[in-house]
């Protein structure tokens, strides 16, 4: 049986949610992490670029055609995976990791693969009525992560995924709410804000996959992470 709800206090709030915030790493290297993120979405206004050019050359308008639908999907997974894995590199080695830890396309159809079957799980979830999707969105989130971590199968990423987040749905719906929470006031500062943002909050979400798949020593400010 998966344990009982955790009763969120400000404490819990400190001690957990605003831990993972504080443990990702941001603070070795803010100015990589800013930049790196900057590239990131250059890469993907790059890709949309690419495939509306595409689509334009084919059709004349900027309806979408086959290719350039399938040029998105590709280069936006492939933009996607290497962000991960940048992040993954990132948390371990904050001050010596790399612009170049987001070329990492050896897992590139697992990741596309883990990709579809996740927004269709997710789709699905929230067709029924919203409150599966939920769930299997805390259950399945760590899927992306584990295929480029561990270089598993999206399938075999999945469950692991499923293991990781058992008991633990409350404090991950609690901990999304924050991430989302974060990141629009990036949002609302002009955008720019995301720069930070979003760095910040995937360096805490990684935090959280380490520390409950037991890859990190947790330390005392983890302690709700654990329980």
């Amino acid at each position: 049986m998966e344990s009982a709800p955790v009763i969120v206090s400000p404490h819990v709030i400190d001690g957990g949610f605003g831990a993972a915030l504080r443990m990702g790493g941001f603070q070795a290297s803010p100015l990589v992490f800013i930049g790196t993120a900057l590239v990131i979405f250059l890469l993907y206004g790059f890709v949309d670029l690419l495939a509306s050019g595409v689509d334009r050359l084919l059709s004349g308008s900027p309806e979408r055609t086959v290719l350039g639908a399938l040029l998105s999907l590709g280069f936006s997974t492939l933009v996607s995976l290497g962000a991960t894995a940048f992040y993954l590199a990132a948390h371990d080695n904050p001050q010596s990791v790399s612009l170049s830890s987001i070329w990492h396309p050896a897992p590139f159809w697992n990741y596309l693969a883990v990709t579809i079957l996740l927004s269709l799980v997710i789709a699905v979830g929230f067709v029924l009525f919203v409150v599966p999707g939920i769930i299997w969105l805390l259950m399945f989130a760590f899927s992306p992560l584990i295929v480029v971590d561990r270089s598993l199968g999206p399938i075999n990423a999945m469950k692991e995924s499923k293991c990781i987040a058992y008991g633990r749905k409350w404090w991950l719906l609690g901990f999304f709410a924050v991430l989302v929470l974060v990141n629009m006031l990036g949002l609302l500062a002009f955008a720019v804000g995301l720069l930070v943002s979003v760095p910040v909050s995937t360096l805490a979400f990684v935090h959280a996959y380490r520390v409950l798949s037991g890859k990190v020593e947790p330390r005392q400010a983890d302690a709700m992470l654990t329980a």
